[in-house]
């Protein structure tokens, strides 16, 4: 074989083993892309309620959601990590027991939540997020379901607040899409009972 012959095959082999190697990373690059993350940025909001000699104020702000694939990768599962702070503001003839402040997500497979804004109590069902922040909830379709992040009670007049990070909300069993909202409760019991409901805006998580 001639000394040319030879060094167009070794060009040749070269060229094609870049052109693989592309083929590989260009192929990684797209897997990894169709499975991304997805930053969820979600708007404040408040509720100001004056019953009695009670005033009363609830906010939340710097909510987001990091909505992700679950890890089984099956297609009826996803995540999501949220994150919020959730004040209350209390003032007057707060009793002597206190408030109580409860916060957490509304989720719904291929159920519209957008119109869930009644009849809810501080205490939403069983789902709560564990110690390790982390909630797996088993659902169907068209089934809405609540996970608690957190209640805080024997609130007195003043500021009180709950404040969450990446907290972990997976959903199993969801084989369509997948909405998700924030709400919060306060109650006041005694003579001028109030409780009022701040809803946050619904996002989906695929």
């Amino acid at each position: 074989m001639s000394t040319i012959r030879k060094s167009v095959l070794r060009r040749g082999a070269r060229v094609a083993g870049l052109g693989a190697a592309a083929a590989v990373v260009l192929g990684l690059m797209s897997t990894g892309a169709a499975n991304a993350d997805t930053f969820v940025p979600l708007p404040g909001g408040e509720k100001v309620v004056n019953a009695g000699g009670v005033t009363a104020k609830i906010a939340r702000n710097a909510e987001s959601a990091l909505v992700s694939p679950s890890l089984a990768a099956n297609g009826a599962g996803r995540v999501a990590w949220v994150s919020g702070d959730v004040f209350a503001e209390l003032g007057g003839e707060i009793p002597e027991e206190g408030a109580t402040l409860t916060t957490g997500y509304i989720v719904g497979c291929q159920a519209d939540i957008t119109g869930l804004e009644g009849g809810l109590s501080a205490d939403l069902g069983p789902d709560s997020l564990g110690l390790g922040g982390s909630l797996s909830i088993p659902i169907s379709a068209g089934e809405v379901k609540f996970a608690k992040v957190k209640s805080k009670t024997d609130l007195k007049p003043g500021v009180s607040a709950i404040q969450y990070r990446d907290q972990q909300i997976e959903l199993q069993g969801c084989g369509g899409y997948a909405q998700a909202r924030a709400y919060t409760v306060l109650e006041i019991p005694g003579n001028h009972y109030v409780k009022a409901t701040l809803y946050g805006q619904p996002f989906s998580i695929g």
